[in-house]
């Protein structure tokens, strides 16, 4: 019996990380009072106290930015970080933190629907799906467009809303993956570079470029190690330094190397057009790439279980030796 407690102890992280990912699989991602949709509507009521006047000057914005951040992040974490150490209740609010930081199935869902519409031959439909995963305008694109778009945000996404808040909860609980999965919301929401957020969302954007950096490249190996490899390490070592984001290039080269496929070129954002770095080898992405994308992640996940469990019984067989 004790023996049995004690390997339940030893597997805690990877139990809990297997509840997570089972809950998401049950239940999907919550469409009514999802607690990212309140931060979200709390980071606005935080840039309204803090932003200021729009003419400001850069340093005070850079400033009032990185006071919003703290003042958001500071008191959430350390409150998870208070609460993990309750026992049975602990335990229990990491898995429930970690199933709301990790969409494995409404990934998977919202390209099967880019999929399914491609099937029916119904484009706008296709456009109209892709738009709710991509922040470009997609009104205008032709098939292989909407198919390039929608390979592209299953692989970033892969990495953004799978792998490195697992990364994160492995290396810190409870608090480091809210901290991660906050950093990233506020990213989205702030870390643009336009007029009124250049300044003011830099301390969120580099915040969300740290905390991915790491992860963003084991999850760039892992597409290497489950697609064709070569391809994807030529691609990752060549391609990725010329992407506007330093750790969506990695991701992005490496799964388009992985799967074979061309992805990258021009896209409408708010209206302009941005000429972006080719990525990948082979044919452009076409409907079919779709389902094989998200089969990538799919193995990318059960690869990283095996390992994290692995390794966890590892560590533990030294502890023990």
């Amino acid at each position: 019996m004790m023996q049995a407690t004690q390997l339940l102890n030893d597997l805690a992280i990877p139990l809990m990380i297997l509840a997570a990912v089972l809950l998401d699989r049950w239940l999907g991602e919550p469409h009514r009072f999802h607690p990212l949709v309140g931060f979200g509507n709390l980071a606005r009521r935080i840039e309204k106290i803090f932003y200021g006047t729009a003419d400001a000057s850069p340093a005070m914005h850079y400033l009032r930015g990185i006071i919003s951040v703290c003042a958001l992040l500071i008191p959430l974490v350390a409150l998870a970080a208070l609460l993990q150490q309750l026992a049975i209740f602990g335990t229990l609010l990491s898995i429930i933190l970690l199933y709301f930081a990790i969409a494995p199935r409404s990934l998977s869902e919202h390209a099967a629907r880019v999929a399914d519409a491609f099937s029916a031959g119904n484009l706008p439909d296709a456009r109209q799906q892709v738009s709710y995963l991509v922040s470009r305008d997609t009104s205008q694109l032709d098939e292989s467009g909407v198919a390039r778009a929608t390979v592209e945000s299953v692989l970033e996404n892969g990495n953004d809303a799978i792998f490195a808040a697992l990364f994160w909860f492995v290396l810190a609980g409870a608090p480091g993956v809210l901290l991660y999965r906050l950093s990233n919301t506020l990213d989205a929401m702030w870390g643009y570079r336009n007029a009124r957020y250049n300044y003011f969302g830099w301390a969120a954007a580099r915040l969300d470029d740290v905390l991915n950096f790491i992860p963003s490249r084991l999850t760039a190996l892992s597409y290497a190690l489950l697609g064709h490899t070569r391809s994807a390490l030529r691609c990752w070592r060549q391609q990725a330094p010329g992407w506007d984001s330093p750790n969506a290039g990695p991701v992005m080269a490496s799964g388009a190397g992985a799967l074979r496929v061309q992805l990258g070129g021009a896209a409408i954002y708010h209206g302009a057009v941005e000429q972006r770095p080719a990525l990948g080898c082979g044919m452009a992405a076409g409907a079919a790439d779709i389902a094989r994308a998200v089969q990538l992640v799919r193995h990318t996940l059960y690869a990283w279980l095996i390992v994290i469990t692995l390794g966890a019984l590892l560590i533990t067989g030294w502890q023990h030796a």
